[in-house]
Order: structure tokens, then C-alpha cells, then sequence
């Protein structure tokens, strides 16, 4: 896994998921920018009408991480990337880029 790649992070206690651009990945954990996976819906509605919406950027202990997997689609099943574009006609790395300052 390498910095600037779409992931999906599978935390525990208490598990939850985490969709983002990975920004680091080291022993003492990941720094991810993107969503919690239970407000990709929400997300995807602020966008798609056109409100602010803007992604987290959060660090997570490796001891909650159970697994980091690649955001690819998989046979016929689209990528959460891929879905949230068919939904909103909009590139999600704009949403995950850097801030501007």
C-alpha cells in the first residue's frame, strides 16, 4: 500500500470502517483522509445537491486496525470510488485531495 491510493480500513474496538486516500502508513498506525463508511449515503447526497461537503483526516492506532484493503471494484461489483462517481458524476479524489489554504 502506498501514500495517494483509495482504501478501505477495517477498524476494532469498536469496529468500524474508514473509505479514504491514504496519506501514511507506518508501524504506529494510518492517516487516512476520506469517511466513515456508515455516512458514505450522506456523503454522497451533499455532494450530489451540491452543499459543502469535505472529508476527515484522521489517524488510527495500528492496534485497531484489523485490515487495510485496496478500494477495487471486483467482477461486476464497482469500487466504492466508482460507485460514489456513477452517483454524484464527480471525481472523489477531488473531495479527498488536499485542502486548499
Amino acid at each position: 500500500m502506498e501514500a495517494g491510493q483509495l482504501v478501505l480500513v477495517t477498524l476494532q474496538n469498536p469496529r468500524e470502517k474508514f473509505w479514504g486516500l491514504l496519506l501514511s502508513l507506518t508501524q504506529a498506525g494510518v492517516n487516512v483522509r476520506g469517511l466513515d463508511l456508515q455516512s458514505l449515503d450522506d456523503f454522497t447526497q451533499l455532494v450530489k445537491t451540491g452543499e459543502a461537503a469535505t472529508a476527515s483526516v484522521v489517524f488510527f492506532p495500528m492496534h485497531r486496525v484489523q485490515r487495510i484493503e485496496l478500494d477495487v471494484s471486483n467482477g461486476d461489483f464497482p469500487s466504492l470510488a466508482e460507485q460514489f462517481t456513477n452517483k454524484t458524476g464527480q471525481d472523489v479524489l477531488r473531495f479527498f485531495a488536499e485542502p486548499l489554504t
